[in-house]
């Protein structure tokens, strides 16, 4: 029993970095730079809040814990801005790398598990990973739109990317909400970019 919790204190312990992690985007109330930890509390409270949007095939508590996890990779290989010049293909390897080691640190029937479920959110092919990816793309222009697009004025992001990079992962998973914000994207750009 004492290995096994000091494998899982071990891991505690390291993710406790991630609140260190700054994002790109702001806080709504834009008085500093969001961390990851912070982002991965909020989205779970949006799949939460937005459950019954999701489709019926959809677990939710499969979802959070997704969620959870999702991010805890930047620890090691940082954040890479949805709107920023990313190398796509060195940033997945970085994270692999990092998935690797982080859950590694875990006892090894939860270092499995917990990979599968990070695994599963990066490839976005069921519902599940589908709504997940939908939530994490929603935050940020909820919160751009509030703030007065902070980051889409940083990135000099236009309403084609927000459409291409946002739009078709949200879409994918909540189309009803796509559906609500897109008409608020469109009169947000048709005023102020």
């Amino acid at each position: 029993m004492s290995e096994r919790l000091d494998a899982q204190i071990a891991f505690l312990r390291e993710a406790d970095k991630l609140k260190s992690v700054l994002r790109a985007s702001r806080l709504i109330d834009g008085s500093r730079r969001e961390n990851s930890a912070e982002h991965s509390w909020h989205i779970m409270l949006y799949a939460l809040v937005l459950s019954d949007q999701a489709g019926p095939d959809v677990d939710i508590n499969r979802v959070l814990r997704m969620l959870l996890l999702h991010d805890i990779v930047e620890i090691d290989a940082g954040d890479a801005p949805i709107h920023g010049d990313v190398d796509h293909e060195a940033m997945a390897a970085r994270e692999a790398a990092a998935a690797d080691r982080l859950f590694g640190l875990l006892p090894d029937d939860q270092a499995v598990q917990f990979r599968a479920l990070w695994n599963e959110f990066e490839a976005a092919t069921t519902p599940d990973a589908i709504f997940a990816k939908s939530i994490d793309r929603l935050q940020t222009p909820i919160a751009n739109l509030v703030s007065g697009g902070d980051s889409w004025v940083d990135y000099n992001v236009t309403l084609e990317q927000l459409e291409q990079r946002v739009g078709v992962p949200v879409r994918r998973g909540l189309p009803r909400v796509w559906d609500w914000l897109l008409p608020q994207l469109r009169a947000f750009f048709a005023r102020n970019i």
